[in-house]
């Protein structure tokens, strides 16, 4: 626990918090300023929480503190079904439960800011399946659902760009490096043109390298526009291939089409519809309201203990003997005609629950088939957007075309230098062979000379003399000069040690004293520590009872003169309310109908019998409306079906003209139309 404080009282010390407290002055906070501290804390993960707690209700302070802790995933020590000990540890500003806390949060504080961030964006709202069916609403759902994917992959790629070490310090020793290569290969140029200065034709062979060079680009270039070509072709193949499939899937389903399969498919689909809209739909929104209903119910209730539980559970053990004593009965009172009735009610009950199941595997399934037609009409955009490649954003594109540029100059010059390099290589390399064959001519007329004279093999030991002896006067050079050095720095060392131990001596002894003195002190000094570290803890501990003796002094003068101001107010607003009843008084004994008529008694009485008349004129006019009302919706529905109908009739004569309208010439407007 001492460490905790310690950890605790540390990290409130240093930024952004700057407080000023130790382990005496942080354990003796009270309650309302531990919360105060807990607030500050989370107002640095998130913003919002910024605020003076004892300007606002304590349930208020302790269900928000709550529901950002439940949104940063923290979890209380000890067991988890003590939530109810855990709230109210958290609204009497129990240490045991906040200091764990705050050790949690300044633990984990730069990871809990990105959570609370992320949060604040990434909200799933729970939208209700009724609601859902207006399209408004449904499509207001879609939309905020894939603005939340697009924040996380946006998200995603911002902490890639982040990680991914692109900065502008690198970019910049990038580009100096770069320039200083660039002067290396300018010198290495100017170098290698001094030299091929001195071969003949070389500007000729320069050409034609040159032109070989621009030959091969040129031959690469063909390659990639061929390749790219043959991807084009067969990209068009394929949609040409994917356009005559439609074709032939439209086809066939003009082929089968007739009036009475359409009638027949419109008479299943209105059956299916209503059975969802008058069946099945109210079912589900009249379990939601219940189930919504109970929840409330719950949530309004107060926080139970164990004996509330306990109770319950009794409650619910007796409810269930009572129905099983009542099953019993009903047992032994039934007779034949209610067993035959009952084989009747359980096909009827084995009916409804495979329609419900039934009824809910179509509805999945039409909602699996608009999230395919979504999701394949995403596609086939993004895929006619991109013309099938993958998809590349502008500024991804600028820096690959970037990066492509610099490392295709690169690259042109690294060819240019080897090309000058192995031309270069060649003159060399003949130059080699040029001098190598006039060494082995002038070799071998030094052999048949000597052989001549009698003396052969005598350059070859000449020159293996002269070798050893120069490499033998080295040696000696290097060890008459080692030697020498090492003499005059034996001397020199000898010298300086004799400087330097005459020179601390005098130190050596002063320093001796000194260290006696030092001891002393020392001892002097943690004497004194000791006598300092408790008087100030004393003097902490007293500055602290008064500040909090000061404290409440001047809250409890605030809360007078709150008092003060109020019992001020209150009596102004008595001696208004006091004069205003007076001059009704006055109006109201008056014998003037004219001051009779200003007074509020007369006013409300004239409203209260217009608001009479208004609420009498409204019952009829709901009475008229209850009694018309079936037949208005009857009428209703006979329009819909008619409108049906007629939509269905328009919809036949327009396939069955068009149908006996090919190979014909149809005149229209003034133009000739040939219908294949």
């Amino acid at each position: 626990m001492s460490e905790q404080l310690r950890f605790i009282v540390e990290q409130l010390n240093r930024e952004p918090f700057k407080k000023s407290f130790n382990l005496i002055t942080f354990d003796s906070l009270d309650p309302m300023q531990l919360l105060q501290i807990l607030n500050d804390v989370l107002a640095e993960i998130d913003p919002k929480q910024a605020m003076d707690i004892r300007e606002e209700m304590p349930e208020q302070t302790i269900k928000r503190m709550c529901a950002l802790l439940g949104m940063l995933k923290y979890k209380p020590p000890g067991n988890p079904s003590d939530v109810s000990i855990f709230r109210q540890g958290l609204v009497s500003g129990s240490k045991p439960v906040v200091h764990p806390i705050l050790h949690w949060l300044l633990q984990r504080l730069p990871e809990l800011k990105k959570r609370a961030y992320l949060a604040r964006f990434l909200v799933k709202l729970e939208v209700p399946a009724e609601f859902l069916q207006d399209d408004v609403i449904n499509d207001t759902s879609h939309q905020y659902e894939e603005l939340v994917e697009s924040f996380k992959t946006y998200h995603k790629e911002c902490e890639l760009l982040r990680t991914s070490g692109f900065s502008t310090a690198e970019i910049r020793r990038d580009i100096s490096a770069m320039e200083e290569e660039k002067d290396q290969l300018i010198k290495r140029v100017d170098r290698l043109k001094k030299r091929v200065e001195s071969v003949s034709n070389h500007q000729r062979m320069l050409d034609q390298a040159r032109q070989l060079r621009v030959e091969k680009e040129k031959e690469e270039s063909l390659t990639q526009q061929r390749q790219e070509q043959k991807n084009q072709l067969f990209q068009a193949e394929q949609r040409l291939q994917r356009a005559k499939q439609q074709l032939k899937d439209l086809r066939q389903a003009a082929a089968d089409a007739n009036p009475e399969s359409l009638m027949k498919r419109l008479e299943e689909e209105i059956k299916i519809n209503s059975y969802m809209v008058s069946e099945k739909l109210p079912k589900e929104l009249e379990a939601m309201r219940r189930s919504v209903q109970y929840l409330q119910k719950i949530s309004a209730e107060p926080a139970m203990g164990q004996a509330d539980l306990q109770e319950l559970e009794d409650k619910i053990k007796e409810a269930d003997s009572q129905i099983n004593q009542m099953i019993e009965k009903r047992m032994m009172r039934s007779d034949p005609m209610d067993d035959k009735l009952m084989l009747y009610r359980q096909q009827a009950s084995i009916i409804i629950r495979r329609k419900e199941s039934k009824a809910e595997e179509l509805q999945e399934a039409r909602e699996e088939l608009a999230a395919a037609e979504r999701d394949l009409t995403g596609r086939s955009s993004q895929a006619q957007d991109s013309e099938g490649g993958e998809i590349i954003r502008a500024d991804e594109l600028k820096r690959l075309v970037g990066k492509l540029r610099g490392k295709g100059a690169m690259y042109k010059k690294k060819r240019q230098e080897i090309a000058e390099l192995r031309a270069e290589y060649g003159v060399l390399q003949r130059t080699e062979e040029i001098l190598r064959q006039r060494h082995e001519t002038v070799q071998q007329k030094l052999q048949t000379m000597e052989a001549e004279k009698g003396i052969s093999g005598y350059s070859d030991t000449q020159e293996e003399l002269e070798r050893v002896s120069a490499i033998k006067s080295e040696l000696d050079e290097k060890k008459g000069r080692t030697l020498d050095d090492m003499s005059e720095m034996v001397k020199k060392l000898n010298s300086m040690i004799v400087e330097k131990k005459s020179a601390l001596a005098p130190i050596i002894k002063e320093l001796r004293s000194l260290r006696q003195c030092c001891q002393e002190l020392s001892q002097e000094y943690e004497e004194k520590k000791i006598q300092y570290e408790s008087c100030t803890a004393g003097l902490e501990s007293n500055r602290s009872k008064l500040d909090q003796e000061v404290k409440a002094l001047r809250e409890e003068t605030s809360q007078e003169e709150n008092r003060y101001h109020y019992i001020n107010s209150m009596s102004e607003v008595i001696e208004m309310q006091i004069q205003r009843a007076a001059e009704e008084m006055k109006a109201y004994v008056s014998s003037d109908p004219q001051e009779k008529k200003k007074a509020i008694r007369e006013v409300y009485m004239k409203n209260i019998s217009e608001q009479e008349l208004l609420g009498k004129k409204m019952r009829e006019k709901q009475k008229l409306v209850r009694e018309s009302h079936a037949a208005n919706m009857e009428q209703m529905k006979l329009w819909s079906d008619l409108q049906q109908l007629m939509e269905c009739k328009r919809q036949c004569f327009i396939r069955a003209q068009s149908q006996a309208s090919i190979g014909q010439v149809i005149q229209e407007g003034g133009e000739d139309r040939l219908v294949l």
